[in-house]
């Protein structure tokens, strides 16, 4: 894929972004617009993606007429409408008092249905991007059933999903990729503001950009590839684990920005690079790679402003860094080796494998 659609996807953020937004997307894609030599040539495969605008008919319906308006929703999202009561408003259809609860939803959402409406009028060019991400499933896991469906909607604002790689308020089903609108507003969107004590913290609320859509999506692919069972072993091993899932983004958007794909801003990953040695010397000296202790190793394993330990500059979950270099310091050495064959081998001998020890 060339730099095409992001020139579409960039212009349409300077349209509905303000300037300091405007100079981040800026940067994104001056960084992330370039050739990728890992990028197969995946124009033949076909794919068949539905984009449905779930919000849109969700907020159309007759709140007046209850019955029938959800039994129209029910025929068009036969599966993503329990999805969406049951678990993502917590009410499933059954409950008695779920019609009641759907209308105030709708009803006290309006505000933020506006808001989605003026910053996604359409969603051509995501859909765009997620179906080239899907091209590159297909390249990599044939036997992978794709989904079928891009599924916009809006969801609670604190309505998060925790994949292996970081919160994200965007799911995968057996409906297929949803897309929570309520999540990619932009940084700056005013319902991301602290106001008495509630809000997002900024190391959070930057990853609400509209770019983030194709990645979380992708992720969403790699841990239904790759299912997490990481989090109750040794520290070394869970930095591969992430190491792994990351590695493997890199070929579905192997245009993206390696920013928006591991989280961090161009400052924090130019720093871990430059300090790459002192970050795993910092493992090595407190004798962290093979704890198993979740209290010693919190601070390194999930999302944060920082990892102090570190630095107050550095990115918070640490491990995805470290862990990224690990996986492509062995996959250097073993080039032959395959996606899927990377996701089934064990962990420590990987890393044993890779003999990764930056200076």
């Amino acid at each position: 894929m060339k730099c095409f659609l992001k020139i579409v996807i960039l212009a349409y953020h300077i349209l509905n972004m303000r300037s300091i937004s405007v100079i981040i997307i800026l940067a994104l894609f001056f960084f992330s617009c370039k050739d990728s030599k890992h990028a197969p040539d995946v124009s033949g495969i076909k794919i068949n993606l539905q984009t449905q605008r779930f919000e849109q008919d969700l907020f159309g319906v007759d709140t007046n007429n209850m019955v029938a308006s959800m039994q129209a929703l029910q025929q068009k999202y036969p599966q993503f409408l329990g999805d969406f009561m049951t678990n993502i408003l917590g009410v499933p259809l059954s409950d008695p008092n779920a019609m009641l609860i759907l209308k105030k939803f709708i009803s006290d959402f309006r505000p933020l249905k506006q808001a989605v409406d003026q910053k996604f009028p359409e969603f051509s060019a995501f859909s765009r991007e997620v179906e080239q991400m899907l091209r590159y499933v297909k390249h990599y896991f044939p036997s992978y059933p794709l989904p079928q469906n891009l599924i916009t909607f809006i969801g609670p604002m604190d309505g998060f999903y925790e994949s292996s790689l970081g919160w994200s308020g965007d799911i995968i089903t057996t409906s297929g990729l949803g897309v929570g609108l309520q999540m990619h507003l932009g940084a700056e969107a005013s319902f991301y503001m602290p106001v008495e004590g509630n809000g997002y913290p900024e190391y959070i609320a930057r990853k609400f950009e509209p770019a983030y859509i194709p990645v979380n999506c992708g992720k969403n692919i790699v841990d239904d590839l790759f299912p997490d069972q990481s989090k109750t072993l040794a520290l070394v091993d869970q930095m591969v684990d992430k190491g792994k899932r990351l590695y493997i983004l890199d070929r579905l958007l192997p245009n993206t920005a390696d920013t928006l794909k591991i989280g961090y801003t161009n400052a924090q990953l130019k720093g871990c690079y430059k300090n790459e040695g002192l970050i795993w010397n910092m493992f090595i000296q407190n004798n962290l790679l093979y704890e198993t202790d979740f209290q010693k190793i919190k601070s390194f394993v999930g999302e944060g402003p920082a990892t102090l330990e570190i630095g107050e500059n550095s990115p918070g979950f640490i491990v995805l860094f470290t862990g990224k270099r690990i996986v492509e310091t062995y996959m250097e050495k073993n080039p032959n080796t395959t996606l899927e064959q990377l996701i089934a081998m064990d962990g420590r001998k990987l890393f044993e494998g890779s003999k990764y020890k930056p200076k």
